[in-house]
């Protein structure tokens, strides 16, 4: 079973390399991305690294505040992702005036 870790305060200097070799020291890693802005390409400032489970706890106890590119990494265990689904969020009622009749 694999663990996908949380790798904050990355530098925008570091590499999908640079996070799979930290991270290959401690097991085998499956896959390592940083995520970055679909505008401008650049890094967002953190990532994800996937490994299996035992190697992804060793990581996270030895790495966690670590220096990478002149950066002291924040590195825990990723949580899982919220439904951030755009769907139309309701109550906004329209709606004239209220009844009342004739007032004369």
């Amino acid at each position: 079973m694999s663990k996908k870790i949380y790798v904050g305060n990355l530098s925008f200097q570091t590499s999908e390399e640079g996070l799979r070799d930290l991270f290959s020291q401690h097991g085998e890693v499956l896959s390592a991305n940083v995520v970055t802005d679909r505008e401008t390409g650049r890094s967002r400032g953190f990532g994800f690294v996937e490994m299996d489970e035992s190697a992804a706890t060793a990581a996270i106890e030895a790495l966690d505040q670590t220096e990478l590119d002149g950066r002291s990494l924040r590195v825990n265990e990723a949580k899982p992702r919220e439904n951030r689904g755009g769907g139309g969020g309701g109550g906004r009622g329209g709606g004239g005036r209220g009844g009342g009749g004739d007032r004369w």
